[in-house]
């Protein structure tokens, strides 16, 4: 187990009435939680154990993350012939264990950070510990359609970045208006036949210099006014059904794959209230660190990761995380071997 809190070490300043009055089993105190699994929880599961500082991991019930529903990941360093995301996790899951991260596979129902040690309630029991780490993650929203599930990773994608390169000389469609939406076009035009944007209004939402680039690229036409209503296809996808929302007229036209860009939502709502986030809930860390706005809690992965949402960065913040955990817990005199 982690090392016992002792009377008199890291008094957060704002917690001081609070902190020493919470009768907790010592022996059950660990030096090191994380919350989730995926490329991020599993790394600062592999790096924190392997310092000794004898982490328990929650892999929430979808251990794994998004990429247990990526097909193919040709993108991940050490994998010259590409593996796919079911394969790849388990991987990472075996080496955090070789070394000791225990892990409990359900999901974190709620998080006290107000108190120390930190609380973590799971299936109705309690766990403390001294340092905590977010690895909780994303998801891609998508468009809610009838066979968009089914034919996930079957020529449907919400990453243009992970999958464009598997749909080289396909006539492709994405969803979407804003910036991401923009920047996924025209990536897809490194591979695709032709791209085709498909927005419910009539104008973007896009930053005008996105704007721009994405009218001038020839490979690049607009269907306005237009929403998807269903995608088409048994084994993979051939088509989609569309709906012209001015004159109702609905059609199916053949695509060889369809790229849903209307956001990310962080998957951060049980820490809501406690630790500072964005408008949509990408949790704030302190400059290149994985610090939050609470000592002794840090964040990593698509959990705080907005911009890049790869699977490499997502272990390199986890990495980061570990570290940052392992040297706070060393400066506050706990996470004794």
């Amino acid at each position: 187990m982690g090392g016992v809190f002792q009377r008199g070490s890291f008094i957060p300043k704002d917690l001081k009435s609070v902190y020493f009055y919470r009768r907790t089993d010592l022996m059950t105190t660990r030096n090191l939680i994380i919350i989730g699994s995926g490329p991020a929880g599993y790394t600062a599961g592999l790096y924190s154990a392997r310092a000794d500082l004898k982490p328990l991991l929650f892999e929430g019930y979808a251990s794994g993350g998004q990429l247990m529903t990526t097909t193919e990941v040709e993108n991940y360093p050490g994998f010259p012939e590409g593996i796919t995301g079911p394969k790849m996790m388990p991987l990472f899951r075996k080496q955090a264990q070789r070394f000791g991260t225990d892990m409990i596979t359900q999901d974190v129902d709620s998080v006290d950070f107000s108190v120390h040690p930190f609380k973590v309630t799971s299936a109705g029991k309690d766990y403390f510990a001294h340092a905590v780490i977010v690895a909780t993650g994303a998801h891609a929203k998508y468009l809610g359609l009838k066979n968009e599930r089914r034919l996930l990773s079957k020529g449907v994608s919400a990453c243009a970045t992970c999958d464009g390169a598997f749909f080289k000389g396909e006539k492709l469609a994405i969803v979407g208006g804003g910036d991401t939406a923009m920047e996924e076009a025209i990536f897809l035009t490194r591979f695709a036949k032709s791209v085709t944007l498909i927005h419910r209004r009539e104008k973007l939402r896009a930053s005008k210099i996105m704007q721009d680039r994405v009218l001038k690229n020839d490979k690049i036409n607009f269907y306005w006014n237009t929403v998807v209503i269903d995608c088409l296809g048994e084994k993979k996808l051939t088509g989609l059904k569309l709906k012209n929302l001015k004159t109702g007229e609905e059609r199916e036209e053949d695509f060889g794959g369809l790229f849903v860009a209307i956001g990310h939502k962080p998957n951060t709502e049980i820490f809501k209230g406690q630790l500072e986030t964005d408008d949509v809930g990408y949790i704030l860390t302190k400059g290149k660190s994985t610090y939050t706005n609470i000592e002794g809690v840090f964040a990593c992965g698509d959990a705080q990761d907005k911009v890049y949402r790869q699977a490499v960065t997502a272990a390199g913040t986890g990495c980061a995380a570990a570290i940052d955990a392992e040297r706070w817990l060393e400066g506050q005199g706990l996470g004794e071997k």
